[in-house]
C-alpha cells in the first residue's frame, strides 16, 4: 500500500484566459478591445474628412494644388468621387466595428486597406494629411487584426 501523492497540476494552456499579462484575456485584450474602439471612432472620423475632402475636390478643382508631376495624377474631380466614395465606405465599416461583428472587422481591414492606398497617391496634393491618415490607418488595421473577442464561439 504505497500512497502517491497526485501529480502536480499542469501549466495553462496557451489557450486558456489569464487575468493579467500578455496572454489572451489579459492586459493586451483590453489594449486590443480599446484599439478597436478608438479605430472605429478613427474609422467614423476618417470617414467623414474623407466625404468633405471629396465634396471640395468635386465642388471647386482650385481648391487642391499638385506638386510636381506625378505617375498617380489624376484629375481632382475623380480625385473627389474616390474619396468620396471611400469615405462612405469607412464611416459604414467604424460604425460596424462598434458591434462587433466579425463581418465589419474584415470590410474595416478592405476598405481601411484601401484608404491606406488613395492617401498614399494623394500625397501629391496633401501631403502632411496624407501622412496623418496614413499612420491612422495603420493604427486601425492594428487594432482590427489584433482583436480577439472574449465571447464563446
Amino acid at each position: 500500500m504505497s500512497s502517491a501523492a497526485p501529480p502536480p497540476p499542469a501549466p495553462p494552456a496557451p489557450d486558456d484566459r489569464m487575468t493579467g499579462g500578455g496572454g489572451p484575456g489579459g492586459s493586451a485584450d483590453a489594449w486590443a478591445s480599446g484599439g478597436l474602439a478608438l479605430g472605429g471612432t478613427l474609422m467614423v472620423v476618417y470617414g467623414l474628412f474623407a466625404v468633405l475632402q471629396g465634396i471640395a475636390a468635386i465642388a471647386d478643382d482650385e481648391v487642391y494644388t499638385s506638386f510636381g508631376d506625378y505617375v498617380f495624377e489624376f484629375d481632382l474631380t475623380a480625385w473627389g468621387w474616390i474619396h468620396l466614395i471611400v469615405g462612405v465606405l469607412v464611416v459604414a465599416a467604424g460604425f460596424g466595428l462598434f458591434t462587433g461583428a466579425a463581418w465589419a472587422r474584415i470590410v474595416g481591414a478592405v476598405v481601411v486597406g484601401l484608404a491606406l492606398i488613395a492617401n498614399f497617391m494623394w500625397l501629391p496634393y496633401q501631403p502632411f494629411w496624407s501622412i496623418i491618415m496614413i499612420v491612422t490607418g495603420l493604427f486601425v488595421l492594428w487594432s482590427v487584426f489584433n482583436y480577439r473577442s472574449t465571447r464563446a464561439v
